[in-house]
């Protein structure tokens, strides 16, 4: 009689810790499977933010080595002084050009995309380059060299700008059209100290116009100077899990490269 109460006391006890070791998994499974999957989700982000960086120094690159002397440019909203294109003049500002938002540029781009969705990323660009001031301080000329060698007058490099639907610092609701520094996402229209907007990747960038571009694509300005490029490429991307893993369900990607134009001819 005492061996059989023995085991049933056993055979009790071993019930209470199976019961206690199902309710401790079960109150550190979800932070447990939590922490694991929100590492894998961190590591794609990580991973796609390199992806459509790269996506950005392809376009860019192809944009420097198809500058305005190239056979088919990759062109901006200025056009260069004619008389600084070689002879014959095989300028085509429509073969790649912003009014068609630049499609053999976006087609060099997203082909190196791995893992995401091609035609879900968008592309932008504009070109920067040297300008000169005249004595009562306004900008009178395009596509000029960093110090005029003959005045050795200093020229202003002017940054060009990128047009976005974003938010600024702090605001809240459906994003607004911006106009930003392509380089430094910066919309000095915004309030506050931080004036970064962060890029609506939802929302197909605006067009660029000719108050957006600083310079042309021609890559050595008087033979001298090369203007720049800067291409923003925008991804949005839904994070698996996200609602169990407390993310967004929409994460921007943005990737930013410039590049320096390169002479053709």
């Amino acid at each position: 009689m005492l061996k059989q109460s023995a085991g049933r006391i056993i055979r009790r006890g071993q019930r209470i810790r199976d019961g206690q070791a199902l309710t401790e998994f079960a109150l550190v499974a979800p932070l447990f499977f939590m922490i694991f999957f929100g590492i894998i989700v961190f590591g794609m982000a990580i991973f796609y933010q390199q992806q459509v960086t790269n996506a950005a120094r392809e376009g860019a690159r192809f944009a420097a080595i198809h500058s305005a002397t190239a056979r088919c440019p990759t062109v901006s909203n200025r056009a260069p002084d004619v008389s600084l294109l070689p002879l014959p003049n095989s300028y085509s500002p429509t073969c790649d050009g912003p009014a068609a938002r630049w499609p053999k540029m976006t087609a060099a781009a997203r082909e190196r995309l791995f893992g995401l969705s091609k035609g879900g990323m968008q592309l932008t660009a504009c070109w920067s380059g040297y300008w000169v001031r005249d004595t009562s301080g306004v900008f009178t000329a395009h596509d000029q060299v960093a110090i005029n060698p003959g005045t050795q007058a200093v020229n202003e490099f002017r940054e060009c700008t990128v047009r976005v639907f974003g938010w600024c610092p702090g605001q809240s609701g459906s994003s607004t059209m911006h106009v930003i520094n392509a380089r430094t996402g910066i919309d000095a229209a915004c309030s506050g100290a931080d004036k970064k907007v962060a890029i609506d990747c939802t929302k197909q960038f605006p067009l660029t116009t000719e108050a957006d571009d600083m310079a042309s694509s021609f890559a050595a300005s008087n033979n001298d100077n090369a203007n720049q490029v800067t291409v923003v490429t925008c991804y949005a991307w839904s994070p698996p899990l996200s609602g169990f893993l407390l993310i967004p369900a929409t994460h921007n990607i943005v990737g930013v490269i410039t590049e320096t134009l390169e002479y053709q001819q």
